[in-house]
């Protein structure tokens, strides 16, 4: 790849992070205190948020019990197993119930706004709401927009709970554990503030990012079937990108 080639791309992705940031400010600008809006926003939490509830729970599930496999089978060399109730909750709150469940909304709730947006242009439902003097920004966009952003942070806490559960059904009934060294150690090594807080930030951020990386991709997605395709797929790459690096950037500051 040549020099302008590679030029050419890192100028599109900074035009293009310059370009959301821009309609973001354009969708929050559309947010008014009205019954009717706050009750389409109540909506699209349901659609987005609880109809992504089984994929997040049950992916918990059985991630805590991986980690509590994984966990136990190493502390017991060093005759430290009854941390492993420890060392699983401290993954999750800091760094694996976030990005775990952001990376699953994306690809669950994120691709479906994207999608969904991007038929509605394809089908002129957006061009008939102009032609009606309706901003569609604020119709159609603004409510999934806030919708996804409240739903990754209570997912992700859900995330938690159920992953911690799967450990301790392991460690506990399946491996024989102490239960009260179990909730002991973790109570004892766990902090709100530098673990449980710092991930749930993560989450507000990893929603906002999910959130505007798909109703963006949908908005301004090409009036095609092919468009279509195209955003939802970008939605789900682009989204799991920035997930990642900022998450490296708020771990390097919140630690």
């Amino acid at each position: 790849m040549s020099a302008t080639n590679q030029f050419g791309e890192i100028r599109n992705a900074i035009g293009g992070i310059g370009r959301g940031g821009l309609f973001m400010l354009q969708i929050l600008a559309c947010i008014r205190p009205t019954v009717k809006q706050w009750g389409e926003v109540l909506r699209q939490l349901y659609f987005i948020g609880t109809r992504s509830l089984v994929i997040i729970l049950t992916s918990a599930f059985f991630v805590g019990m991986v980690l509590g496999l994984q966990g136990y089978s190493t502390l017991v060399q060093f005759g430290a197993s009854e941390s492993v109730g420890a060392v699983v909750a401290l993954s999750l709150f800091r760094e694996l119930g976030p990005v775990l469940t952001a990376l699953l909304f994306a690809g669950r709730a994120g691709t479906s706004m994207a999608a969904e947006i991007g038929l509605m242009k394809a089908t002129e439902q957006l061009d008939a709401l102009e032609l009606m003097a309706i901003d569609p920004i604020e119709r159609v966009v603004l409510p999934k927009f806030i919708a996804a952003v409240l739903a990754v942070p209570v997912l992700t806490a859900l995330f938690n709970l159920l992953a911690v559960l799967g450990s301790y059904l392991f460690a506990v009934e399946w491996t024989h554990l102490d239960q009260g060294l179990f909730w002991g150690r973790m109570q004892a090594v766990v902090e709100f503030q530098a673990d449980f807080v710092s991930g749930m930030i993560k989450s507000v951020v990893f929603g906002i990012v999910i959130a505007i990386v798909s109703v963006f991709q949908g908005y301004f997605a090409e009036p095609t079937s092919r468009g279509v395709a195209t955003a939802t797929t970008q939605t789900v790459i682009v989204s799991s990108i920035m997930v990642l690096v900022l998450d490296f950037v708020l771990t390097a500051f919140l630690i």
